[in-house]
């Protein structure tokens, strides 16, 4: 079998969601023996909350964002989707730069800008291709948040390593995800509502539309007063509550695989809260806690979820959360708690706590890892080709 026909090169998911998950238990490990002193980051031309920041938004999110978009991409535009090489190269690309941001101090500038973004800016050429050149077959209208947002990525990313640009590369890279997040969540509720609790949630054009208007709006939060940027975060996180109130959280809460969605809808309606807190009263404790609000509560509750979700339903099994998914989910809620409520109640063990949260990281993804790899590098067992 040539290597570019294995079953791993199938589809996007495949490769992207493995690296996900060996980024997902490593990274945050990395950073908590950094963040004690326990290890010495290599020389850089960036700081090591810069890597950090980078590491998690650009190496895991985008592992699970690349996977994400390349799969259902192909089934919004119904075309076969990009496989074989296409893939190798785009996973080549991703393990350069990750490759670049541990030797960037010994690199070149110029060297290490193109293996910083060849992976990012191949993947949206690539995305963007699909979604323009087949638009006419496109199942969502809305898909055009996606040509806006995804180009807007590479100028986030440069700003977030830039010294004098970090605050806003971040917050920019923030809005972008969750951008993204609100588009798939309002996506994939309604169906999973619909499909597993018989329940039709509110699905309202201009009720949608204004939501990510508002959110696509405070990707240029930074170019904005800060007034106006704080009072659109506060209107968006008043839609998202009056929407949620009618999307049935009492049936949703009932089975984990769903309630954890909403838990990390509601993530994302408290990190906005949370900013607007910051900006009318600026709490000497609120630090990053808006921003780990959001990567810990909205990226890091849903992704598992939605990884478990594709996997089995992308590989001909039954989408059917076991005893061990159900703990993977647990593990994750658990790393919530104890990186953003714990270390409100007991600062003096702030080193603590980070590492403990580090630690559900690793034991999620790599059971993840353990149990879903294996599937990625097989092929389908419902005999379907991809």
């Amino acid at each position: 079998m040539p290597f570019s026909t294995h079953p791993l090169w199938l589809v996007g998911f495949r490769p992207f969601f493995a690296l996900a998950c060996l980024s997902g238990l490593s990274l945050p490990v990395i950073w908590a023996l950094y963040f004690s002193g326990t290890l010495t980051p290599p020389p850089a031309p960036f700081s090591p909350t810069q890597w950090h920041a980078h590491e998690m938004f650009f190496g895991f999110g985008w592992a699970v964002m690349g996977g994400f978009l390349l799969t259902s991409t192909k089934n919004w535009v119904k075309i076969r989707g990009y496989h074989g090489v296409s893939l190798i190269m785009l996973v080549g690309a991703w393990l350069l730069e990750r490759a670049g941001m541990v030797f960037a101090g010994a690199l070149p500038p110029l060297l290490f800008r193109i293996s910083n973004n060849l992976f990012l800016a191949s993947l949206v050429g690539m995305l963007l291709w699909s979604l323009v050149r087949h638009r006419q077959n496109d199942s969502f209208r809305d898909n055009y948040f996606f040509l806006i947002i995804l180009p807007l990525f590479l100028v986030a990313k440069n700003l977030l390593l830039s010294d004098d640009h970090f605050h806003a590369g971040a917050t920019m890279t923030m809005a972008l995800f969750r951008v993204a997040f609100l588009v798939m969540i309002e996506r994939t509720l309604t169906q999973f509502m619909k499909n597993a609790m018989q329940a039709n949630i509110l699905r309202n054009a201009l009720l949608d539309t204004s939501i990510k208007l508002l959110a696509l709006l405070l990707v240029f939060a930074s170019l904005l007063p800060a007034p106006v940027s704080a009072w659109i975060g506060l209107l968006l996180a008043l839609l998202l509550i009056g929407r949620f109130v009618y999307w049935q959280p009492q049936l949703a809460m009932r089975r984990l695989d769903i309630g954890i969605m909403y838990l990390g809808y509601l993530a994302i309606v408290a990190q906005l809260l949370l900013q607007f807190v910051d900006y009318r009263v600026q709490p000497a404790w609120i630090g990053t806690v808006a921003m780990h609000v959001f990567t810990f509560g909205a990226m890091g509750l849903i992704i598992p979820a939605m990884l478990i979700r594709i996997v089995n339903g992308h590989t001909g099994r039954k989408v059917v959360f076991d005893r061990l998914d159900k703990a993977v989910l647990w593990i994750m809620i658990a790393g919530f708690v104890i990186r953003i409520v714990v270390p409100q109640l007991d600062p003096a063990g702030y080193l603590r706590w980070i590492e403990l949260a580090a630690a559900c990281w690793f034991a999620c993804f790599a059971i993840l890892a353990w149990r879903y790899i294996p599937y990625l590098v097989q092929p389908r067992v419902d005999g379907k080709e991809h």
